[in-house]
């Protein structure tokens, strides 16, 4: 009987120390936040990577997710005023042709 008891109670303290070890982790990684800004400001000086994570304090996987962030970001930004260079090119053309 004292037996199961305490393995009982053995087992409770293992799942509680676990379950506190791992909510302190989540609540560790969620306070921690990257200044993609500054990131990419750094990138656009010509550091590298690894240098910007250690300024920081951050890891360098963190500062390779803001510039793909930011890539994409600047990619998109590149393809439409790539679509209205092109739209108005043909017009210009046309417009050269009829003189």
């Amino acid at each position: 009987m004292i037996r199961k008891l305490t393995l009982g109670l053995a087992s409770l303290m293992f799942v509680a120390v676990v379950g506190f070890d791992l909510a302190s982790t989540n609540a560790y990684a969620a306070a921690k936040r990257v200044d993609c800004s500054k990131v990419s400001s750094e990138l656009g000086a010509g550091k590298k990577a690894k240098d910007i994570a250690k300024e920081m304090n951050i890891s360098a996987s963190s500062v390779y997710r803001c510039k793909k962030k930011m890539g994409v970001a600047k990619s998109a930004g590149t393809s439409a005023s790539a679509g209205s260079t092109t739209s108005t090119a043909p017009s210009a053309s046309s417009s050269s042709h009829k003189k």
